[in-house]
């Protein structure tokens, strides 16, 4: 027995309360443009990980009202319930399930009253169409000429500008010329995490990135607390540091040893082995520097003592 428009709303609304309560990501989804049919294949292809749920804004949004009492943070998904919109329910990875999104995508024809997606662009070359379509061209500013028979455009010609709205004209000619240049497919608008909402390209932010802003932040804390004498748990290794190099100060300077400068006072004592530690630390680059430095040096010393004897033959020949 077929359920009755009641029963089909509670069944709704439970399907509704049941997946925010199963999954804890859920996707914002467009889908301006989008078919039942390649909306069928999207559910096929993340009915692994995934739940794709559709229906009317105002019984979605009544469902989440019915539930703020148990779950507050479902308020926040209230104000992006616009236009033709549907959820997708996960707990794997989002960039994967975004990536099955994107695949899902489909080349679709120009229609007019829409927006332009990108810049369309005709090639140049034969058309395929008889002279009698001239005047249809000209209208549209794209220079062509009669070849073998056919309309052929001259150069490349920008059609459509990214945001422009496509006319009648625009979309007859890209039907004649049969090319399809725009995509259409669902279209992430938010992401809803554990209570937060946040925009897609969150997900294009890789552990690198993350790793680096939170070591800036550490140091940045630690440079603030050191600043003002405020110590937290950033700043103490600088600050151990910091302590650990002033009471090396104070042992060199005095008769007081403690045992971790006692090597770097012995090696002070004795310049010798200062020295030899030095050029064990050097690389081998430096050596060679250096040698070839004291070998100039030596050259220069040299030089005079040649120049002296040429003078003393000189004189000797004059006299």
């Amino acid at each position: 027995m077929p359920q009755s428009r009641a029963e089909r709303k509670a069944s709704y609304f439970e399907r509704i309360i049941t997946y925010f309560e199963k999954f804890d990501k859920v996707l914002v989804i467009g889908v301006d443009n989008v078919g039942s049919n390649q909306l069928q294949k999207l559910r096929q292809a993340l009915r692994k990980d995934c739940e794709v749920l559709m229906g009317k804004n105002t019984m979605i949004r009544k469902a989440l009202k019915s539930h703020l009492s148990k779950n507050p943070a479902l308020e926040k998904l209230l104000p992006h319930l616009v236009g033709n919109v549907g959820f997708i329910f996960t707990n794997g990875d989002l960039k994967q399930v975004r990536e099955k999104i994107a695949e899902n995508r489909v080349p679709a024809a120009a229609k007019a009253g829409t927006f332009a997606q990108c810049d369309v662009v005709i090639p140049a070359g034969p058309t395929g169409m008889e002279p009698t379509m001239t005047s249809f061209f000209q209208a549209l500013n794209i220079p062509t000429k009669i070849n073998k028979g056919q309309i052929e455009i001259q150069s490349d010609v920008t059609l459509l500008k990214e945001g422009q709205r496509v006319g009648n004209s625009e979309q007859t000619l890209l039907q004649k010329l049969n090319i399809k240049p725009f995509k259409y497919g669902a279209v992430i608008h938010v992401i809803y995490e554990n209570g937060v909402i946040y925009e897609p390209k969150v997900l294009d932010i890789g552990e690198e990135e993350i790793s680096q802003v939170t070591k800036e932040g550490i140091h940045n804390i630690a440079a603030v607390s050191l600043a003002i004498g405020y110590p937290t748990q950033a700043s103490v290794p600088y600050t151990i540091i910091s302590s650990l190099k002033n009471l090396f100060a104070v042992s060199l300077v005095s008769d007081y040893t403690m045992p971790q400068a006692v090597q770097l006072k012995d090696l002070l004592d004795n310049p010798d082995a200062l020295a030899q530690m030095v050029v064990n630390v050097l690389p081998t680059g430096g050596a060679s520097v250096g040698t070839g430095g004291a070998s100039k040096q030596e050259e220069k010393q040299e030089q005079p003592q040649e120049e002296e004897e040429d003078e003393d033959l000189g004189l000797g020949l004059f006299d």
